[in-house]
């Protein structure tokens, strides 16, 4: 099988040992939980203001966006998170869109877990920007 390649490889090992060490000693779960809620705070603010939002969910600083032609419907808006894909990222913000059929509004939002309080803050306003165009 393809994916056992590497199971056993001591290398990776001490690799994956460093990384969870580091998440440990800088405290990025706690930081994850923190930003996180900052995130979801903005995200939930956004969809107060732009009825185009139907759902907005996730955990820490995993969360994820939908976007709808109706909200009770909840259509989803596949053209519209194109055009607010491309307004994004025209402004800086790569944001990764769901490409398969029926599901082209909804978008996972996963900021790394060293972002700062202003990284979130700019680019909660690039998306408002985006919206707000579309």
């Amino acid at each position: 099988m393809f994916f056992t390649t590497h199971v056993s490889d001591p290398l990776a090992a001490a690799v994956a040992s460093t990384v969870l060490r580091v998440i440990e000693r800088d405290g990025l779960v706690a930081r994850a939980q923190l930003l996180g809620g900052r995130l979801r705070d903005g995200l939930l603010d956004l969809q107060r203001r732009f009825d185009v939002i139907g759902d907005v969910r996730g955990r820490g600083l995993l969360q994820g966006i939908e976007l709808v032609t109706d909200l009770e419907t909840k259509e989803p808006a596949n053209d519209l998170g194109r055009a607010v894909t491309k307004a994004c990222l025209e402004h800086g913000l790569h944001m990764n869109i769901v490409q398969l059929p029926g599901m082209g509004g909804i978008f996972r939002i996963a900021p790394p877990l060293t972002v700062t309080e202003g990284e979130l803050d700019s680019g909660l306003a690039i998306i408002a920007k985006a919206l707000e165009v579309h």
